[in-house]
Formats: C-alpha cells, sequence, structure tokens
C-alpha cells in the first residue's frame, strides 16, 4: 500500500504542476495579443461566417427579398437539373478554371525561370509583367475592350501581320465571347502567379542545383527533379488561389459582356448575380453561391488529399 501511494504521488504531482504551469502560460498572454487574436475573430464570424451560413439557408427556401423566405427543399437544386443556362454556366466555368487556371500557372512559372536570376534590367521586366496585377478587374475590362473594339489595336495587329481573314467581333460572337475575355484576365493574372513562383523559387537551396550539375542533369532534369520537387508548398498556395479566382471570377466578365451574346460567356458567378439582383431570385441564387462553393472545396481538398498521400 505505501508503495502504491509512493508510485502515484509523483504522477499526481506532475498534473498538478503540468496544470499550473499552464495557467501560469495563459497569465503570461498579453491582453494586448488575446485582442489581435479574438476581435478580429468575432468580426470575421460576424461579417463572414454568419452569412455564409445564412447563404446555406436561404439556398433552400424561394425568396425575392421583399415577402418571407419560403421553405423548398433542395428544390432549387433540382432546378438546375433543367436549367439550360445553368449548364452552360457550369461549362463555361470548367472551361475557365482549365484555361484560365492552366494557362496562369505555367506562364506564370515559366517567367519565373526566367526571371529569377538577379542580372541587369531584371527588375524592369519584373515590374512590367506585374504591373497589370496593380489595376484592377474593372480597369483591366475596359483597357481591352477599347482593343477588341472594331480597327482596335488586335484587329490592327492582324492586319500587319496578313491575318485578315481572322478579323470579326470577338466580344460579340458567341463562339469567341469566352475565350476572349480569358485573355485580359490572363494578363492580369499570371503577373501574380509569377511573384509567387520567384518568393518559392528563392527558397530553394542553390546546392541542390550544384549537385545535380556535377551528376550531369540537363537543364530540364533540374527543373523537374529539383525545382518542381521543391514547390510544393507553393503549388498548394497557387492551386487555392488559382481555383478560388477562377470561381469567383465575376468582374471582368461582366465588365466585357455581362455573360453575353446569348449566355456564352455566362459563368457561374455572373449567373448568380443576375438571378439575384436582376430575376431577385435570392433563393436559386444561394444556391448556385453553394455550388460555387462545392466546387472549389473539392478541388482544393483532392489535391491536399493526394499531396499528402504523395508525402506519407
Amino acid at each position: 500500500m505505501t508503495s502504491t501511494l509512493t508510485e502515484t504521488a509523483p504522477g499526481r504531482s506532475s498534473a498538478r504542476t503540468g496544470g499550473s504551469a499552464s495557467r501560469r502560460t495563459w497569465r503570461r498572454v498579453s491582453p494586448l495579443i488575446l485582442a489581435f487574436v479574438f476581435i478580429p475573430f468575432v468580426i470575421e464570424a460576424v461579417w463572414v461566417f454568419w452569412p455564409a451560413l445564412q447563404g446555406f439557408w436561404l439556398a433552400l427556401t424561394s425568396w425575392d427579398g421583399l415577402s418571407a423566405p419560403r421553405f423548398v427543399g433542395f428544390g432549387n437544386f433540382s432546378d438546375m437539373v433543367s436549367d439550360p443556362i445553368f449548364r452552360t454556366a457550369l461549362k463555361n466555368t470548367a472551361i475557365w478554371l482549365v484555361l484560365f487556371g492552366g494557362l496562369s500557372v505555367l506562364g506564370g512559372f515559366g517567367m519565373a525561370l526566367l526571371l529569377q536570376r538577379e542580372r541587369r534590367g531584371v527588375g524592369i521586366y519584373r515590374a512590367a509583367l506585374f504591373t497589370p496585377v496593380v489595376f484592377s478587374l474593372v480597369v483591366t475590362a475596359l483597357i481591352w475592350r477599347v482593343f477588341y473594339q472594331p480597327d482596335g489595336l488586335i484587329d490592327t495587329i492582324l492586319k500587319t501581320v496578313g491575318l485578315e481573314n481572322l478579323i470579326h467581333p470577338w466580344l460579340a460572337d458567341p463562339d469567341s465571347a469566352l475565350y476572349a475575355v480569358i485573355v485580359p484576365a490572363l494578363w492580369r493574372q499570371i503577373g501574380y502567379v509569377m511573384v509567387l513562383y520567384l518568393a518559392g523559387l528563392k527558397a530553394v537551396d542553390p546546392a541542390l542545383y550544384e549537385a545535380a550539375k556535377v551528376d550531369g542533369a540537363s537543364a530540364w532534369q533540374r527543373t523537374r527533379y529539383v525545382t518542381i520537387p521543391q514547390l510544393k508548398g507553393v503549388n498548394s498556395v497557387v492551386l487555392s488561389v488559382i481555383v478560388i479566382d477562377s470561381l469567383r471570377s465575376f468582374d471582368i466578365v461582366w465588365s466585357m459582356t455581362k455573360g453575353g451574346p446569348y449566355h456564352s460567356s455566362e459563368l457561374l458567378s455572373t449567373y448568380m448575380y443576375s438571378t439575384a439582383f436582376q430575376s431577385t431570385q435570392l433563393g436559386y441564387a444561394s444556391a448556385l453561391a453553394v455550388v460555387i462553393f462545392v466546387l472549389a472545396l473539392a478541388v482544393i481538398l483532392g489535391y491536399l488529399i493526394r499531396a499528402f498521400r504523395e508525402e506519407a
């Protein structure tokens, strides 16, 4: 009995010591630090989390913004199946995600590889590529609307190089409107992705490249087996940014085509906006917002799960 008490006493003592240590740790935390943590959390909860939860609730209702919401369950989601505009917007969003996202990553990564070395004049090229990021999407849209006008910059360039047969109303043609809008979006996004990859490339240990050169690796092999594996963390950030920016792309499309002509450049984001504020079908628009959220979450989580499995 005495030995048992003797053995258990240290455990109780250590538990008391651990509890008192944790309380002392909390006492040492400055009230200012707690304020910096909890005040933004409360603001975020009130202005972001709570409206998001309300959006999920409104997706299950029929509401015009004036009368009381009427609960319809999953009726809004079932209506999407037979909605031709929704199917067009979903297809265009998938095209936008693949082209805008894929070309942004390839272009930004390629520019980062070209401009990562510090040499004379490289800052000018970096600044030139990053400058479009400073412009708002609305300003970018207005600039490119001028480029796409009849006898504008695009048509003038085509005439100069002898490709007059390609000239047509870029934003008024249903076959080219969506792709014509993707170009200015890329013009702005590539510089942003380039900066993210430049930051990641600065963190790669130069000794790895030297070892690869000693082993006789070519430039492509060094990029494939040294650079890309070292950028896994940056790739996660870039993917998240690209997916979120792709699914919430609205300003540039709305400013240039408003989803037209004939919904040929309609995205889920523009269809959600027009449904909510032009057709005043706020319940159906909330359901569209839920679809956008689920798509973004599925793509990002799918990539992260795959990355974690590869590391394991």
